[in-house]
């Protein structure tokens, strides 16, 4: 899924591969699973130097398409579990 505009892409991802959609690249840490901001250079895996622009296309060995969209990107996720933690504490 495109990152971008949320197009479904299927079949495999290269280097140079695009979305349909929108023309943006498609195999960018912003595209992969193990893409998280704040850890080791944004990225779960063990990667050996770090990926300055994270939203362009890279040579990454461990790349995996996920669905995250921008819409539904990791700020989502966060921001979800701190509104929860903190409706544990409010009087409503």
């Amino acid at each position: 899924m495109c990152y971008f505009c949320g197009e479904k892409t299927e079949g495999p991802v290269y280097r140079n591969s695009t979305c349909p959609a929108c023309g943006k690249d498609l195999k960018i840490c912003l595209n992969c699973k193990f893409y998280e901001p704040g850890a080791h250079w944004d990225c779960r895996e063990t990667i050996s130097e770090p990926v300055r622009e994270k939203d362009r296309a890279n040579f990454c060995d461990y790349f995996v398409l996920t669905h995250r969209t921008a819409k539904s990107g990791p700020s989502d996720k966060s921001a979800k579990a701190k509104d929860l933690f903190n409706s544990l504490f409010s009087d409503e």
